[in-house]
């Protein structure tokens, strides 16, 4: 009996997690998988069952593919520039220079502003005769249509998805680099080497665990990027910012075809979750390597 105890005492403590997860997972996951293999054209309140019907819909839908298109200009946009700024601003502020305190709180502040905040705010700067436009006046040129073109709405709405993030990936990199030995510095100094060629021989090799997480997170978050479309351009104009999770919602809530949005959904959650898997996996290789090294 005690034996059975013994068993039985890891499952028991594992209960409340596991009924979590079925409850906020598992559980809406298969809902949703179920939602996406209904037809709502006809009636919402009496839905056909049409299998995979709506998953070739989208994959022969040009609309699909346009959306799919302007989510990967929007992350070619914002990946790089969350990767590579956040390394420079970090650099900056590991040194105590004269008011960095005060350099560290303006670069964060951002982070904590709210995303709605944020996105009125930039959509005023936006505006045809706002901030930014006035100082193009100043300069004697001519005003541009920031959120009105479909050439540049996009890469406008990435400049201040980018001036919100870089803060928030600053500090983990900031934790990265005080990490490293200044010992490694001191040698490649007692060597000649300049400040470039520290940084670049010493510091980037050291910082490519968190360059390949900070890669991931705003990979994911390109992706899910939702809040700073509604508030901004509603997708507009002409479609060229509306992005998949903006897709979603105008399936969900502005054509009320929930087996539409619930199929685009779920291929979401699928790409985000091997997403999620290779990264566990990166770090646990790292761990692993990091262990047999010691």
């Amino acid at each position: 009996m005690t034996q059975i105890k013994r068993a039985l005492e890891p499952w028991l403590y594992l209960l409340a997690p596991l009924a979590l997860l079925i409850a906020f997972f598992l559980a809406p996951m298969g809902m949703a998988f179920y939602i996406s293999m209904l037809d709502y054209g006809h009636s919402i309140f009496a839905p056909s069952f049409i299998g995979l019907g709506n998953y070739q819909l989208l994959l022969h839908n040009p609309h699909f593919w346009q959306v799919l298109w302007n989510t990967l200009l929007f992350m070619l946009a914002v990946v790089p520039a969350m990767v590579v700024i956040p390394i420079l601003l970090s650099l900056i502020i590991n040194h105590q220079l004269k008011g960095i305190t005060l350099f560290r709180a303006l670069i964060y502040l951002p982070v904590v502003v709210s995303l709605v905040v944020a996105g009125i705010a930039w959509k005023w700067l936006y505006a045809s005769d706002g901030l930014i436009n006035y100082l193009l006046s100043l300069l004697d040129l001519p005003k541009v249509g920031w959120l009105v073109s479909p050439d540049i709405a996009l890469l406008a709405i990435a400049l201040m998805v980018v001036w919100k993030g870089v803060g928030y990936y600053m500090m983990m990199y900031l934790a990265s680099l005080q990490n490293i030995s200044q010992e490694l510095y001191e040698a490649a100094q007692v060597d000649g080497a300049n400040w470039l060629e520290k940084h670049w021989f010493i510091t980037l090799p050291q910082l490519r665990p968190a360059m390949a997480m900070v890669a991931l997170i705003s990979t994911i978050g390109g992706l899910k990027v939702f809040t700073e479309i509604y508030v901004m351009t509603k997708g507009g104009p002409i479609g060229s910012t509306e992005t998949f999770v903006y897709y979603i919602y105008d399936q969900a809530f502005g054509n009320l075809n929930l087996g539409i949005a619930s199929a685009a959904g779920f291929l979401l959650m699928l790409v985000i979750l091997v997403l999620s898997l290779l990264n566990i996996k990166f770090f646990y290789l790292k761990a692993e390597n990091e262990a047999l090294n010691a």
